[in-house]
């Protein structure tokens, strides 16, 4: 897999922690395990633009105060929704 910022070849699929503030500005929460790239020649770690998607679309979709300070990528996914989609999204 290619790195998107140095282009090494050496970039792997991994599950990393990562820090987010809910879309109301309330707290920010570590959702762990979240589907990452992590590049051992730059050694950065980042999220694909689909993955951050998916979870900025579900923050919106769920109620965020049943969510403790910390759960993992597929805890999140699993909460149930309060909308059926996410009608504050622009799309293009």
């Amino acid at each position: 897999m290619q790195c998107k910022w140095c282009q090494s070849e050496q970039a792997v699929e991994s599950l990393e922690p990562a820090y987010w503030e809910l879309p109301d500005g309330t707290r920010a929460v570590e959702i762990q395990k979240v589907p990452s790239i992590k590049c051992p020649d730059c050694q950065i770690v980042y999220i694909e633009e689909d993955q951050i998607e998916k979870i900025e679309t579900q923050f919106m979709l769920i109620d965020t105060k049943k969510l403790g300070a910390k759960f993992t990528f597929k805890e999140l996914m699993e909460q149930p929704t309060l909308l059926k989609k996410n009608y504050f999204a622009v799309k293009e």
